[in-house]
């Protein structure tokens, strides 16, 4: 029959609207910002990067190993380094400076860290692949969607100090994901620490003692 599917979406519509005046889940409208729908763990926006401990300089993670700046897509991310794809850069949105000196990571491995770590969210599309290829669990994805901006450039250029972020704020965030790195960090620490302590133990190790050399000719030892 013409109109039927009319007839049911009233239909839905008008039962919605009764609804709404006696049970509270059939709200639609959320009044924000007094009122906000939780976010699922899974949602992300801009990527931010992440520290361990109190000092976001001393325990950033990232080593500026440039991975994420080359996959990713738009070329939104701009790091410290040799600045040969700021010459091969088109569009001239890559600035690059090298760090001259190295800090213990995580691992307390010295590592060369980002003296400029920006990320453009004008230009970012959030698509993740920058956290999928990062081998340091040094940048995730935000949950922060507040970010707009009376100007179009500069503020929308967000640098190492706003980027950084604890890994206590990421565990709050993102709960399950921050468990699984945790866990999977404290194995790779694990196994270094042991890998570092087998060292000094082999080096120390007494090997075993040798016969005494006879000066008895071979034969004559076999015949005997």
């Amino acid at each position: 029959m013409i109109g039927t599917g009319i007839l049911k979406g009233m239909a839905v519509t008008a039962r919605n609207l009764v609804g709404s005046y006696f049970d509270k889940e059939r709200l639609i409208t959320v009044q924000y910002p007094e009122e906000r729908n939780p976010l699922p763990e899974n949602y992300r926006n801009f990527p931010f990067l992440l520290y361990d401990g109190d000092d976001p300089h001393a325990g950033l993670r990232c080593v500026a190993c440039k991975i994420c700046e080359k996959e990713c897509p738009p070329q939104c991310i701009y790091i410290v380094a040799c600045k040969i794809c700021e010459k091969e850069c088109p569009p001239q949105c890559i600035y690059i400076v090298k760090s001259e000196d190295k800090k213990p990571d995580y691992m307390g491995k010295p590592q060369f860290y980002p003296k400029v770590f920006d990320i453009d969210i004008s230009v970012c599309m959030s698509c993740q692949i920058c956290v999928e290829v990062c081998p340091f669990e040094a940048i995730k994805m935000d949950k922060d969607f507040e970010l707009s901006r009376r100007e179009r450039f500069d503020a929308l250029l967000m640098r190492k100090d706003d980027l950084a972020k604890s890994n206590g704020y990421y565990r709050r965030i993102s709960p399950t994901d921050a468990a699984e790195v945790d866990a999977k960090l404290a194995a790779a620490a694990e196994a270094a620490a042991k890998k570092k302590a087998a060292v000094p133990a082999a080096a120390n190790r007494v090997p075993p003692a040798m016969p005494p050399a006879s000066n008895e000719p071979a034969a004559s030892r076999a015949s005997s």
